[in-house]
């Protein structure tokens, strides 16, 4: 990023600026205090672990169509008539009330049901990926959040300084003026330099404020006092062995692996379809004449096979189906594989550029500061015009500028190698944060308990305590 302002000194510059951050070091904020609070307070997070919370309430219901299903009818019915007889006529009617309960119980389904459950919990373990994913990107954006503000705030800090500095060059041009010493152009210059440093950092203080809502949509609160980090992830410089790893961990290609997986099942579901199934199935049922006396119990047990014989080519369709959408899972594996690669390939080269850009600009920052001391020497002996000191100082504060982006960038550039990789969650940075656990709430329904069940009352617990967060 180019600041386009004058810049005086970088020593005083620097000086001030641990002047400002020394009484306040002690209770800086780390970039693994804001991760701690994106963590917990991330409305995403939260999104996806109810999505994740559906899908093995999945499970459960395919569960449930292994045991028996039982349902009660119940009816009061009126019927009335108007008959005649041999010339006389008469009004009729009865009302009576009917009560019937049936049950049913899968015994043999060739294996469809099953596979449904299979099919289901791939689709379990492929959600649990996506959230994880989702962990990723809001640590990665909490990391470009806290970076923004350090880097703005230094900006806004940098042009503060600046502009200073500036007016007290321009006060000394005009008493010089007064003397005669140097020109009135020599003074609109330096008010130029006032007024451009002036709009700076305006601008510089737009952009902070807009950091510091990117900071609170990103970790939930304000941002206070933050430390710049020192400590950099332990990465390795082998590209290929980072892939490597990315190819067995990345949850965007473990969950594309679990959707191929659960395609795969759909088919044979599909095809299962096909067959018949065998039901033990049973009834009870009473009737009541409310007006008389008259009354009926009922029951019946049997053993019932049933199937398709025709359904118009639906159930052809719907194994075909399967098979593209296993197609397009499979297609989908690939193009993961090929993006996670390319990510990581991506990631490395975008730290090395980061960090040649630091080196470079640290580089510029040593020069520019020497010319800049030279140049200013020179103008006091009449050498150079002030129009060549402001533009000294322009490139001085440009490379200041550059070397407070380049410490962002690298920083930001090493926690993208760590999401290229799948490794950067709660619990690979040790953040020291109560991770979710999504074994806790399946564990709990994979068996679909009922209410009123110890099994069910604890999950009602368990999701009281829920919405109560």
């Amino acid at each position: 990023m180019k600041l386009k302002t004058p810049f005086t000194s970088f020593g005083a510059a620097l000086g001030l600026a641990v002047l400002l951050s020394a009484p306040l070091a002690a209770r800086a904020e780390t970039l693994a205090d804001a991760l701690k609070s994106a963590y917990l307070n991330s409305g995403l997070l939260d999104q996806n672990r109810a999505l994740l919370r559906a899908a093995d309430e999945d499970v459960a219901q395919a569960v449930a169509g292994l045991r028996p299903i039982i349902d009660w009818t119940t009816d009061i019915t009126r019927d009335f008539g108007r008959t005649r007889n041999i010339g006389l006529s008469r009004n009729t009617g009865t009302t009576s009330a009917n009560l019937g309960v049936t049950a049913s119980l899968l015994l043999y389904d060739f294996g469809r049901s099953n596979l449904i459950i299979e099919s289901t919990k791939e689709t379990v373990l492929a959600t649990r990926q996506t959230l994880i994913s989702i962990e990723q990107l809001v640590l990665l954006t909490g990391v470009n959040a806290y970076m923004n503000v350090i880097r703005n705030s230094e900006f806004v800090a940098l042009r503060e300084n600046n502009l200073r500095l500036l007016r007290q060059e321009l006060r000394a041009a005009q008493d010089r003026f007064e003397v005669g010493e140097v020109t009135r152009t020599d003074v609109a210059q330096a008010e130029a330099a006032v007024a451009n440093a002036q709009s700076g950092l305006a601008g510089a203080q737009g952009d902070f404020a807009r950091a510091v809502e990117e900071f609170r949509s990103a970790i939930g609160r304000s941002p206070g006092s933050l430390k710049t980090p020192t400590e950099m992830p332990n990465l390795s410089d082998n590209v290929q062995a980072a892939k490597s790893v990315a190819m067995r961990r990345h949850p965007d290609l473990l969950k594309a692996q679990h959707d191929v997986s659960a395609a795969e099942l759909n088919i044979k579901v599909a095809a299962v379809a096909m067959k018949p199934e065998l039901n033990l199935t049973g009834r009870l049922g009473v009737a009541e004449d409310l007006e008389g006396s008259d009354f009926s119990r009922t029951g019946s047990v049997g053993v019932e096979l049933n199937g398709p014989i025709y359904q118009g080519g639906r159930l052809s369709s719907a194994r075909r189906q399967a098979m593209a959408q296993r197609d397009a899972q499979r297609g989908a594996l690939h193009l993961a594989g090929l993006q996670v690669t390319q990510d990581v390939g991506n990631a490395y080269a975008n730290l090395r550029a980061a960090r040649a850009s630091r080196a470079a600009s640290r580089e510029e920052v040593r020069a520019a500061t020497v010319a800049f001391d030279g140049v200013r020497e020179e103008a006091k002996l009449g050498a150079r015009t002030t129009l060549d000191v402001l533009d000294a100082e322009q490139d001085l504060l440009d490379a200041k500028a550059n070397l407070i982006s380049a410490n962002a960038d690298v920083v930001i550039a090493a926690y993208s190698v760590l999401s290229s990789i799948g490794e950067l969650t709660a619990k690979d940075l040790n953040l020291g944060v109560q991770t979710y656990d999504p074994n806790a709430y399946y564990d709990l329904v994979k068996k679909a308990p009922v209410d009123t069940s110890p099994q069910g009352k604890k999950l009602d617990r368990v999701l009281r305590a829920i919405g109560k967060n």
